[in-house]
């Protein structure tokens, strides 16, 4: 195992610059999570590390080891793919061991390490099956156990669970961190959905244009968002954002409406209140809104409501008997509100 160093990475395609001298510090053991949007630059970032993109300034490091002229194969890292890449010829076992064999490790003990990655993947019974044969789901174990069987120091996810159905994606994100908890090896997963990065990460690093947001836990993001982007891309749904001006300890809305802050002074200021749907509460001396939808999932309900023209989300773990066009009360958790500066994005 080993830690991964980050430093003033960029990352230029001809004259279109991808990726903004990224820095980040990946410890030893630890399963990183970096998300954001489609074109932000976290699955080019990881080709990087791999060796499969090209560094145009800044270095990357495993361990004690600057790797930026190191070819892939000299990396000792493993990958796997949102494609699971297996050979469709080849049986299970022979997938798994042929990394091994290409390296030409003994018969014996490419058959112990896939036996033993077998074993722990649930595979023992499929070793003589060819990929066809396959689940979307045993798939993708498959190619978790091809990087299992070459023991490297860091394995390197690329959205591995995109083709997968829903049902199937929180089953196998379960297992994939129920492997990093048993095999402790570093590991670097990219993904957009935001519900994987909070459910699997030790550490999360948001990126948006090629540069990174915040980087934390998943409760320190969602609770300490260091800007309004990263407040409305991690928590899902995402933090409603009102606009307002500051009068006085409280936010005061188009409609007059005041929304209580856990901040004060800069009274006729501008800002962009954010409260997480879950931080709103029905309450009687809460602001007035009208209820535009309601969807109702069995556990919770989802309320669309509008105030001041702007659409808000609140959700309730209680029933409610709301209907379109009513008039109903809610209320902000004064010490959960967020204010952010509307023209620069950054939380105040």
């Amino acid at each position: 195992m080993a830690s991964v160093a980050i430093r003033s990475v960029k990352k230029r395609f001809g004259e279109v610059q991808v990726l903004h001298g990224v820095s980040i510090e990946i410890p030893d053991g630890s399963f990183t999570v970096l998300v954001g949007p489609s074109g932000c630059g976290k699955s080019t970032l990881l080709r990087m590390i791999a060796g499969l993109e090209n560094i145009s300034g800044g270095e990357v490091a495993i361990g004690d080891r600057v790797v930026n002229q190191v070819p892939p194969k000299q990396r000792d890292i493993a990958m796997v793919f949102q494609n699971y890449a297996l050979y469709p010829h080849m049986t299970v076992g022979e997938n798994m061991g042929f990394s091994l064999a290409l390296a030409k490790t003994p018969k014996a003990e490419i058959a112990q390490r896939v036996g033993q990655a077998a074993e722990i993947l649930g595979l023992t019974q499929l070793l003589d099956r060819y990929p066809r044969q396959l689940s979307g789901g045993q798939r993708q174990r498959v190619a978790m156990g091809r990087c299992i069987v070459r023991k490297p120091q860091v394995f390197l996810f690329d959205e591995p669970l995109s083709n997968l159905d829903a049902m199937l994606r929180v089953q196998m994100r379960t297992e994939i961190k129920e492997l990093h908890q048993r095999l402790k090896t570093t590991s670097i997963y990219v993904t957009h959905d935001q519900i994987e990065a909070m459910t699997m990460a030790d550490q999360i690093v948001v990126m948006h244009d090629g540069r990174v947001e915040q980087i934390g836990t998943p409760l320190e993001l969602y609770d300490h968002p260091a800007n309004q982007f990263v407040a409305g891309f991690i928590g899902s749904p995402s933090m409603n954002f009102i606009e307002g001006t500051m009068r006085d300890g409280h936010v005061e809305a188009a409609n007059g409406a005041r929304l209580p802050a856990n901040v004060s002074g800069g009274d006729g200021r501008p800002v962009l209140y954010g409260i997480r749907p879950e931080h709103l509460d029905i309450a009687d001396d809460g602001f007035e809104a009208e209820v535009v939808v309601i969807e109702p999932t069995g556990s919770e309900t989802q309320l669309f409501a509008r105030l001041a023209g702007q659409e808000l989300v609140a959700i309730f773990r209680e029933r409610h008997a709301f209907a379109p066009g009513q008039k109903i009360r809610l209320r902000p958790r004064r010490d959960l509100a967020h204010i952010f500066d509307p023209a620069s994005g950054q939380r105040i």
